[in-house]
């Protein structure tokens, strides 16, 4: 009897200290200020809402000694230096407990409050956008599928294939296929950089190792969105 009661704790104690499944992330940036302490975690791919809670509440064990914890997902591509809110795929908050009200129901797995803001489109909506082929771009030669979260469309640069000159067009499609932008960048190749202007004004994309890179004239040349090809 006193044996099958030791077994019984012993296995009650292996199932309580199981490892969550937790995806996997890296920290990359950590900035502190006297009113929060933002993290940047860089995650592979698109995650599920459950996904990024379990990350969340395993960053805010491992980080109980950070006050007013913020989380700031970021998918591959994107620069972690640019704080812009077009760069985040998702932003989690831990709110001190003296600033939570009755609409806080949101708990991690550890029962915190946490708020949840995913702003960039779930897995499911992004490989709709992947499996679009409208007329405009069958048979071209495409150098890449890139998703903009923040206009919820998918980028589509290409040539045409027995074009010389190798002429990029780009072509922007909503969920449903159609096309609501079409674009003949000018190319500008000072300083070695090779910029496509797709706008009068002087806004103009990148596009290197299967990553488009959006500029805004506006932001002296810092990227406000950068997309994987793919993501």
């Amino acid at each position: 009897m006193k044996n099958t009661l030791l077994c019984l704790i012993i296995a009650l104690a292996a199932f309580g200290c199981k490892k969550r499944d937790v995806p996997h992330y890296t920290i990359s940036r950590v900035v502190k200020s006297d009113t929060a302490s933002k993290l940047t975690v860089n995650i592979n791919t698109r995650l599920t809402h459950t996904d990024l809670l379990s990350i969340a509440a395993k960053i805010k064990t491992d980080s109980s000694a950070l006050n007013n914890l913020q989380l700031c997902y970021v998918l591959p591509g994107h620069n972690d230096k640019n704080t812009g809110p077009d760069n985040f795929y998702a932003i989690a908050k831990y709110p001190n407990a003296s600033v939570t009200t009755m609409q806080d129901t949101l708990k991690d797995a550890d029962g915190n409050v946490v708020r949840l803001n995913i702003k960039g489109l779930s897995p499911q909506e992004a490989k709709h956008l992947l499996e679009l082929d409208p007329k405009e771009i069958q048979g071209k030669n495409i150098l890449g599928k890139f998703i903009d979260d923040n206009n919820q469309t998918l980028i589509v640069p290409f040539t045409e294939v027995n074009d010389p000159k190798k002429e990029v067009y780009i072509i922007e499609f909503d969920h449903t296929g159609n096309a609501v932008s079409k674009t003949i960048p000018t190319r500008d190749n000072k300083d070695g950089v090779e910029k496509f202007i797709v706008t009068q004004r002087g806004d103009y994309i990148t596009l290197k190792d299967s990553v488009l890179t959006q500029y805004s004239i506006d932001d002296l040349g810092l990227p406000y969105n950068s997309i994987k090809s793919g993501i």
